[in-house]
């Protein structure tokens, strides 16, 4: 069938598959089903059969791919030759794309071949019970947040004593996922308001220091907990306009706030004022623009630096926390 040829009888052959799917033993009759499947929730789509008949197929076709990565995580690996050729056990890159499978899809397979059985079923069950649409990137986000919750490793000591500081915690939410969007969890593990008080920052802050610490709007009073229990006290703030819609519950978030605090006398190096309000189209998921890290090396080009929750190093810039690479 060609890619979005669509008939009825992608639909009875929906049933079949069905059947097969817990008796197939190799990585192409899954795969066969899979497409099977696909093309019946296409069809199904496209003729306007309603949701429940499209959710149908998509649960075959993801039992598939859970079943492909079971499959996928238990091959030999290559590394640059067939096994015919050196008699090695080791799998290329070239081989997923011999089976007609990408890298990231092998990936996203083993992925949810990994949930527990339980949260898998979970979410099926629930997702066609609450009357939305089930997908392979909703179980993605799924595997996400159970990876997430297990990474909460413990990072090691903060040492030194710094005058800068920029923060960008990992804010907990209570947050039910919004269809389309997911939690902090999905992405990173998340810590409590409680939890980061608790950070020794006082402890590696000069006794003059600034703090630049980002916050969401729906955490902006909470945040000033955070704030004290620090050592700082509350100046000014940054507004980053993201130019991109957001999800909210109240209005369409398009904003986040850079606060600035010091503690004792910290008021900038360089005497140059930046707009309040930068506008700066936002990329991936949490990911901060470098505009701002350039505003405070501008104007705060003296003392020690530090950077709370990095996840990358920077020249000229001390890290910590568990997202590090």
């Amino acid at each position: 069938m060609e890619q979005g040829e669509v008939n009825v009888s992608s639909i009875e052959k929906l049933n079949i598959a069905r059947q097969l799917l817990s008796e197939a033993k190799s990585l192409d009759d899954v795969l066969h089903i899979r497409d099977i499947a696909e093309a019946a929730r296409v069809y199904a789509q496209a003729a306007k059969l309603g949701l429940e008949n499209q959710n149908e197929a998509a649960e075959v076709k993801i039992r598939a791919e859970r079943k492909a990565g079971e499959m996928l995580a238990q091959m030999p690996k290559f590394h640059g030759a067939r096994p015919s050729d050196t008699g090695s056990h080791d799998v290329t890159p070239l081989e997923l794309s011999d089976l007609g499978i990408e890298k990231m899809q092998s990936s996203r397979w083993q992925a949810i071949a990994n949930l527990p059985e339980e949260i898998f079923e979970e979410h099926i069950t629930e997702t066609k019970a609450d009357g939305k649409e089930l997908t392979t990137a909703g179980l993605i986000r799924v595997a996400k947040f159970e990876n997430a919750k297990l990474d909460k490793t413990i990072p090691q000591p903060i040492e030194g004593k710094y005058r800068i500081i920029y923060a960008d915690p990992p804010w907990k939410y209570n947050d039910k996922l919004i269809d389309g969007y997911g939690p902090a969890e999905f992405h990173y593990p998340t810590m409590t308001i409680q939890e980061l008080c608790g950070l020794p920052i006082k402890n590696i802050t000069e006794d003059n220091a600034v703090l630049f610490l980002w916050v969401t709007s729906p955490l902006l009073e909470e945040c000033f907990a955070i704030i004290h229990a620090w050592g700082f006290e509350y100046k000014t703030s940054f507004v980053w306009d993201k130019v991109k819609h957001n999800m909210g519950h109240y209005n369409s978030v398009r904003h986040e706030f850079l606060l600035v605090c010091t503690r004792g006398s910290c008021t900038p190096d360089n005497l140059k004022l930046y707009d309040s309000v930068q506008s700066i189209e936002r990329t991936d998921h949490s990911v901060k623009p470098e505009e701002f890290r350039n505003i405070i090396d501008d104007i705060y080009p003296n003392g020690k630096r530090i950077e709370l929750f990095s996840r990358r190093e920077i020249a000229g810039w001390n890290r910590w926390g568990n997202e590090s690479t």
